[in-house]
C-alpha cells in the first residue's frame, strides 16, 4: 500500500530518485552495502547523539554522503545544519573515504538540495535528481584507484575539486584575441571562482561570442580539468557554425587545432559518444534525447514542431530523469542566442545537468537576465564594438508613402484582380462595394503593387545620391518581406525597377526550391534542388557578385554571416525588441577590404551600413516578446502547431479563434463543408466554443454548476483549484476537435488558398525620403564633437595645428595626417574620414561636393570645412586639381608656356601631392615617377626650375 502521509510521500519520491541513479535502496535492519555499487540504507543510526539519517549512501562498500527527507513544501536550506551533524555523526569502524562525509542532500522528491563539503566555502544547489554512486567514487579516488584505503584524511581531496581548479586558473592569454573576448572570458572566470552557477555574456553581433565561448571551453578542458562541455543552440545551423569554430580554433599555447586535442561530437543522432570532451547539439534533439528517443528528426532541428509554440508555453516541457544521461554528464553548459528560448519551453532542459549554466546573446531580455540570476558577467553594446572596430555603424533611411502611412480605398465597380494565395491562380472580380483598407492590411488581404514599386523606385533614384552617394554598383542588400508571396511581390519588382534580370534579385525562403550556387576558390556554377540548407541558399548572396539583392521573410534574420551586407531593408515590421535587434544586426558585421571587394568591386572599405525603413519599424516601440493573443504576426501555422502539441494557453486559444474567426469570412463553400466534417461542428459553433472557454462569467457558471468532473478530485467543488482547472477543461474540449491532424492541414490549406485582391488601378506617392530624425540628430552630434576636438586638440596635434594655422607652405606632411586619422580612431571617438564625411552629408548636403573621405589627405578638406576655411567641402583630390588647373591658367596668362613634356610631369606631381600633401626629391625614386626616369629626367625637363616649381605647386595646391 502506498504511503498516506506527506513525509511518507516524500520517502516515496526519494526512494524511485536513488534508485533511478543507480543506488539501491535498502533498510538498516537488512543493510547488504556489497549487494550493489552504490546502496542508500534507510534510517541508518549515527553516533549517540547524532540521531538516524533518513539515507546512508554507500559506494564501494564505503559511506560518502546521507540524504536528509523532508514533506514537499518544506524548505530545504533550514535543514543544511542537521545533515551536516549526520555527516559528522558516522559512527566509529564505519569505513568512509573522509570525515566528515563529503556529501550531503536534502530532498522533498520533489526538490533537491546537494552540497559538495570538498568544496572551498562549501555552498548548496538545487540539482534535478541524485548523483550515481560512481561519480563519487570518481571524485574521492585519486587516479579512479579501486583499492584506496578508508583512512580518515580530509585534506587530501581538497584541491581536486572543479571549483578548486577553477579557482587557479592561469592568466588569460591575449595573443590573437580582441579585447572584448579577453575581457569576456576574464570576468566569466571571476564568476565561476566565485561559483555563481549562472552567468551571461552580452556581447554584440560579429563580436565573436562563439570563438570566446571555444576558447573558454579550451581552458576549462585544459586547466579546469572539466571533464565534457555541452554547447547549446537552437537551430541546426548555428551548430554546424559552432562546430567549425571548433574545427579552426588554434590553441594558444599547444599550437594545434581543438579537435586535434579533444573529441568534439556535433550530433546527428541521438547517441552521445562517451569519448568526446565537447557536445554541440540543438536543445530540442537534447530534449528528444532526454526523453528517451532513439531517433530525432534531423529537419525539426531547424524549423521544429516544439519550437513553433514555445511563445504560446507558459509551463516548461516535462523532463525526468533518464539515467542514460544522468546529471553529472556535463559540467558546463553554453547556451548560444539564449534570449529566444532559454526561459519558456526549455527551462527544464537546462536545468537538467548539474552544471555551471553560461548564456551567450547580443541581445538579452529581462527574463533571459531574470534566468541568470542577474549575473551579466560581460556587457558589450554595439557602441563599444564600434569603437573598436569590431563592427560597422549603421544609419536609417526612412521611406514613407501614402497608402505605405495611410491606407487606402478602392471604389465601388473597379474591375481587380483575385490572387489565390497557395497557386498565386488570378481571376477578375467587379468590387461591390467600396473596399477601404488599412496599412497593416497591406500585402496580405490586398496588395496595392504601386506601392511596393513606389517604395523600390524611390530606393533606385535615391541609392546612388543620397543613401551611398557616389557608388555605381547596388550595394549588397537584404530584404525583409511579410510572407512568401509577398517576398514573391518584391523581387518582381525590384527586377523590373532596376532593369536586371533573375541573377540581380533572389528570393532566399525556406519556400526556395533551386539554389543557383558558386564556390568561392574557383567561381564554378552549380545548381542545387530541394532539401537545401541555409548556408547552401546563401552561399552566392555571400562569396559572388550576384545576388545584388536578396528578399527573405525571417530565414537571414538572425544567427547568419553575411559580412559584404550594407543595406537592411525592411519591408515588413517587427515586434519584437529582441528580434529586431538581430535583424538589423546582419548588417553590422566588419570584412576586409579585399573580400568585400571581391563581392562589391567599386567599394573601397566597409564603413558603415544602412536600415532602409519603409514601414516604420524603426520608429516603433517594441516588447522584450511578442504580445500574442489576436496579433495577425503569428503565423497560423505556428498555432496550429501548439495545438496539435497540446497547447491550450489562452492566448493560442484566443489567437486561434481570432484566426478562424477570420477565415470563416473568406473559405469557400467547399473548404468550409470539408473543415465541417472532420470537426463534427460549424465553424461559428467551433469559433464560440473557443471564445466562450475564454469568458470569466461563462467558467464561472460552468464551474458553480458542476458541469465537469474529474477524478483527480474527489469533493471537485470545495477544491481551490476548481475554477482553474474548469477553465483548462473548457479550452480542452473547446480545441478537442483541432488534435486531429488530417482537420489542421485542410485549416492551414484554407488559409493559404484564401484570396488577396490586387488593386493595380491604386497609385501611390512618395510622402518622405530622407535621414531619420535619429540620423540626423547623430550626424549633428558628430559634426558638432568633431569641431570640439579640433579646439581642443589645436596645440597637441600638429596636423591640426598646421590646418589651423593655415600659412603658406606649411601644409602638414602626410605621416601627421596619419597620425591624426589614427588619434581620431580611437575609443571612444571611432571616427574615419569617411564616417565624418557622411555625417556633412547628412547634415549639408547641399554644402558636399563628390564622393570623398576615402583618403587619409580628406581630413585636409574636412579640417579645414570645419573649421569655416572652406565653405564647400570638396574631396582633397579635387581641391587640388581644381587649384591645378586655376594655376595653369594664370601662368598662360603671364606668358608662361609649358611643353607637352613638362604637362605630364607636372600632372604626375600634380596627382603625388593630392595623394600625399607634400612632394619632395624622394618622392622622384618612386613610382610613377622613377618609370620615367626619376629626378634625373625631371631635372632635364626643368633644369633649374624644377626645385622652384615644385616649392610653387606645395603652396599653391595643398597650402
Amino acid at each position: 500500500m502506498a504511503n498516506q502521509n506527506a513525509e511518507q510521500r516524500a520517502r516515496d519520491r526519494i526512494d524511485d530518485k536513488l534508485r533511478a541513479s543507480g543506488w539501491e535502496v535498502q533498510d538498516f535492519a537488512a543493510m547488504n552495502v556489497s549487494a550493489a555499487e552504490g546502496v542508500a540504507v534507510r534510517e541508518f543510526k549515527m553516533e549517540r547523539g547524532f540521531g538516524k539519517a533518513d539515507y546512508l549512501l554507500y559506494a564501494a562498500r564505503t559511506a560518502v554522503g546521507v540524504v536528509e527527507a523532508k514533506p514537499e513544501g518544506d524548505t530545504l536550506t533550514g535543514v543544511e545544519v542537521q545533515t551536516q551533524k549526520y555527516g559528522e555523526g558516522l559512527p566509529k569502524g564505519v569505513p568512509c573515504f573522509r570525515r566528515p562525509l563529503p556529501f550531503l542532500y536534502q530532498s522533498t522528491g520533489v526538490e533537491t538540495r546537494f552540497t559538495n563539503a570538498l568544496d572551498p566555502e562549501p555552498t548548496s544547489r538545487d540539482v534535478f535528481s541524485f548523483h550515481r554512486p560512481e561519480t563519487f567514487l570518481e571524485a574521492l579516488r585519486p587516479s579512479g584507484s579501486a583499492n584506496r584505503s578508508v583512512a580518515e584524511r580530509r585534506t587530501e581531496y581538497d584541491t581536486g575539486t572543479l571549483l578548486h581548479r577553477l579557482q587557479r586558473l592561469p592568466p588569460v592569454s591575449v595573443e590573437g584575441m580582441r579585447r572584448c573576448q579577453v575581457r569576456a572570458i576574464q570576468n566569466l572566470e571571476a564568476s565561476l571562482a566565485d561559483n555563481r552557477r549562472r552567468a551571461l555574456i552580452q556581447m554584440q553581433t560579429g563580436s565573436g561570442k562563439t570563438y570566446t565561448a571555444v576558447a573558454q571551453t579550451y581552458r576549462l578542458i585544459k586547466h579546469a580539468q572539466a571533464k565534457r562541455v555541452l554547447f547549446l543552440v537552437d537551430r541546426s545551423n548555428l551548430a554546424r557554425q559552432t562546430m567549425k569554430e571548433f574545427q579552426q580554433y588554434v590553441t594558444p599555447d599547444d599550437g594545434r587545432k581543438f579537435t586535434e586535442l579533444y573529441n568534439v561530437q556535433h550530433l546527428r543522432s541521438n547517441v552521445i559518444a562517451p569519448v568526446c570532451q565537447v557536445v554541440v547539439t540543438t536543445i530540442q534533439r537534447l530534449y528528444s534525447i532526454l526523453q528517451g528517443e532513439a531517433e530525432f528528426d534531423e529537419s525539426k532541428e531547424e524549423e521544429s514542431a516544439l519550437g513553433a509554440f514555445a511563445r504560446f508555453q507558459h509551463q516548461p516541457l516535462p523532463v525526468v530523469y533518464n539515467p542514460a544521461l544522468p546529471i553529472e554528464t556535463f559540467d558546463f553548459v553554453f547556451t548560444d542566442e539564449c534570449h529566444r528560448s532559454i526561459y519558456n519551453l526549455w527551462r527544464q532542459v537546462l536545468e537538467y545537468f548539474d552544471a555551471y549554466l553560461v548564456g551567450l546573446t547580443a541581445t538579452p531580455s529581462k527574463q533571459t537576465l531574470g534566468f541568470f540570476d542577474q549575473n551579466l558577467v560581460m556587457e558589450y553594446g554595439h557602441a563599444q564594438a564600434v569603437a573598436d572596430g569590431v563592427n560597422v555603424d549603421f544609419e536609417v533611411y526612412r521611406i514613407k508613402t501614402r497608402i505605405g502611412e495611410e491606407g487606402g480605398s478602392v471604389e465601388a465597380g473597379t474591375v481587380v484582380d483575385k490572387r489565390d494565395r497557395k497557386s498565386r491562380r488570378v481571376r477578375w472580380e467587379e468590387l461591390d462595394e467600396d473596399l477601404n483598407y488599412r496599412p497593416n492590411e497591406l500585402d496580405r488581404a490586398i496588395v496595392v503593387p504601386d506601392q511596393i514599386r513606389t517604395v523600390v523606385r524611390t530606393f533606385k533614384e535615391r541609392l546612388f545620391t543620397e543613401i551611398f552617394p557616389g557608388r555605381t554598383e547596388v550595394p549588397k542588400t537584404l530584404v525583409f518581406a511579410k510572407d512568401d508571396s509577398h517576398a514573391e511581390d518584391i523581387v518582381r519588382i525590384f527586377r523590373e525597377e532596376f532593369a536586371k534580370g533573375n541573377e540581380f534579385c533572389q528570393k532566399i525562403t525556406y519556400k526556395t526550391s533551386t539554389a543557383r550556387v558558386v564556390n568561392p576558390e574557383t567561381g564554378d556554377v552549380t545548381y542545387q534542388g530541394t532539401n537545401l540548407t541555409p548556408e547552401v541558399l546563401l552561399n552566392s548572396f555571400r562569396n559572388s557578385y550576384n545576388p545584388r539583392i536578396a528578399v527573405t521573410v525571417d530565414m537571414i534574420a538572425t544567427g547568419t554571416d553575411v559580412r559584404p551586407l550594407e543595406i537592411v531593408f525592411f519591408m515588413r515590421d517587427v515586434l519584437s525588441a529582441n528580434y529586431f535587434e538581430q535583424m538589423k544586426g546582419r548588417g553590422c558585421r566588419v570584412i576586409s577590404p579585399t573580400e568585400f571587394q571581391n563581392v562589391t568591386p567599386d567599394g573601397v572599405n566597409k564603413e558603415r551600413y544602412v536600415i532602409v525603413d519603409a514601414v516604420g519599424v524603426t520608429e516603433r516601440e517594441r516588447n522584450d516578446s511578442i504580445p500574442l493573443e489576436r496579433q495577425p504576426g503569428v503565423p497560423l501555422k505556428t498555432v496550429l502547431q501548439a495545438i496539435g502539441a497540446g497547447s491550450t494557453e489562452p492566448e493560442v486559444v484566443g489567437t486561434f479563434a481570432s484566426r478562424l474567426s477570420r477565415l470563416d469570412k473568406v473559405v469557400s463553400p467547399g473548404v468550409r463543408s470539408q473543415i465541417e466534417a472532420l470537426a463534427g461542428r460549424s465553424m461559428p459553433e467551433l469559433i464560440a466554443r473557443m471564445v466562450e472557454s475564454l469568458e470569466p462569467d461563462a467558467i464561472q457558471e460552468a464551474a458553480q454548476r458542476g458541469a465537469l468532473s474529474d477524478p483527480a478530485y474527489p469533493s471537485f467543488e470545495d477544491h481551490p483549484t476548481y475554477e482553474a482547472a474548469t477553465a483548462r477543461r473548457l479550452r480542452e474540449e473547446a480545441l478537442a476537435p483541432f488534435l486531429n491532424g488530417e482537420l489542421r492541414t485542410v485549416v492551414l490549406l484554407a488559409q493559404q488558398e484564401a484570396e488577396q485582391t490586387i488593386a493595380r488601378s491604386e497609385k501611390d506617392e512618395v510622402i518622405f525620403a530622407g535621414a531619420s530624425v535619429e540620423a540626423t540628430e547623430k550626424a549633428k552630434t558628430t559634426i558638432e564633437s568633431f569641431a570640439r576636438y579640433l579646439e581642443e586638440n589645436r596645440d597637441e596635434i600638429t596636423a591640426i595645428q598646421l590646418l589651423y594655422r593655415r600659412r603658406r607652405g606649411l601644409a602638414p606632411t602626410f605621416r601627421q595626417l596619419r597620425e591624426l586619422a589614427e588619434a581620431i580612431s580611437l575609443p571612444p571617438r571611432a571616427w574615419t574620414p569617411e564616417a565624418l564625411w557622411h555625417a556633412y552629408e547628412t547634415l549639408e548636403r547641399d554644402r558636399v561636393r563628390g564622393r570623398g573621405g576615402r583618403m587619409v589627405t580628406d581630413l585636409v578638406s574636412l579640417v579645414r570645412f570645419a573649421l569655416n576655411q572652406e565653405t564647400i567641402l570638396s574631396p582633397f583630390a579635387e581641391t587640388v586639381n581644381d587649384r591645378f588647373e586655376a594655376w595653369l591658367t594664370q601662368q598662360e596668362l603671364v606668358g608662361r608656356r609649358f611643353t607637352s613634356e613638362q604637362r605630364t610631369w607636372l600632372q604626375m606631381i600634380r596627382d603625388h601631392i593630392a595623394g600625399s600633401v607634400q612632394m619632395d626629391r624622394e618622392a622622384f625614386e618612386y613610382s610613377p615617377f622613377v618609370q620615367e626616369g626619376g629626378l634625373g629626367k625631371a631635372f632635364a625637363v626643368f633644369g633649374d626650375d624644377l626645385d622652384p616649381l615644385v616649392r610653387e605647386l606645395n603652396e599653391v595646391l595643398a597650402s
